[in-house]
């Protein structure tokens, strides 16, 4: 089961990597191309999903996808209704940074009874919006305010409860087209206050700020709008990742 996998590679000190793929992002060359890197090891997971998405060209993406590679696909939904069941699992988020009920709690409900049909596979995630240094698409559909970068305390105080509320995932997300990543600061606070394996993405463009993540704890690292223009990088970012293999915190 994958939140056995996550939480096996964090004790373990192994560091992981995922691409995050917006379906409206991407075509069929980009999907072969990301398909054979995984296929060559240089990626753990892919996340799927977007702040707006055209719900039938996912599905035939996500499909696509599946056809060139086994690395397992967990859905990032950017709304309820982009749910499918071909994916591996599903990062059920309840957006602890924020007080929007129907992101924390709402809208669970409202598809509750869908994800169980599906039988998909959930995996409880606290996730924790930053601020990237501008506006994001996460912000702004999600009507909430991100922490500030340089309030580490908040970002471990809220991480910590959702540990203790029972979540399995703590995902620190400066959003898409983030300006700069999590300041690796907050990364160590959280990563100090929590056991649980923790995520770190959004503006990460470069291998130095990838092993500053690392370094401050980050256990799985996301890229996304990094590598959309240009996937070339992403051997030596996966060759960081994986080689990384020190626990911190």
């Amino acid at each position: 089961m994958i939140p056995a996998a996550l939480t096996r590679a964090r004790h373990a000190g192994r560091k992981l990597l995922a691409v995050l793929v917006d379906p409206d992002k991407v075509n069929r060359h980009k999907l072969e191309q990301l398909g054979r890197y995984a296929n060559a090891g240089c990626i753990d997971y892919f996340l799927w999903g977007g702040s707006l998405v055209n719900e039938p060209q996912s599905s035939y993406y996500l499909h696509l996808l599946k056809s060139h590679t086994e690395v397992p696909v967990l859905l990032f939904p950017g709304s309820v209704y982009q749910l499918d069941e071909q994916a591996d699992a599903l990062l059920l988020l309840s957006l602890i940074s924020g007080r929007n009920p129907e992101l924390l709690i709402g809208h669970h409900v409202t598809v509750a009874g869908r994800i169980k049909q599906m039988g998909l596979t959930t995996i409880p995630t606290g996730y924790i919006l930053v601020d990237g240094g501008k506006p994001t698409s996460v912000s702004y559909m999600s009507g909430t305010t991100p922490i500030p970068a340089d309030k580490p305390a908040i970002a471990a105080a809220t991480a910590l409860a959702g540990e203790q509320l029972g979540l399995q995932l703590i995902y620190l997300d400066a959003g898409s087209g983030a300006l700069n990543p999590v300041d690796p600061r907050m990364i160590r606070a959280v990563r100090a206050e929590v056991n649980l394996p923790l995520i770190v993405g959004g503006g990460l463009r470069s291998v130095e700020q990838a092993q500053q993540a690392l370094r401050a704890g980050a256990d799985l690292l996301v890229v996304g709008n990094g590598l959309e223009r240009d996937a070339g990088w992403l051997p030596e970012l996966a060759g960081v990742v994986h080689g990384a293999g020190v626990r911190v915190g």
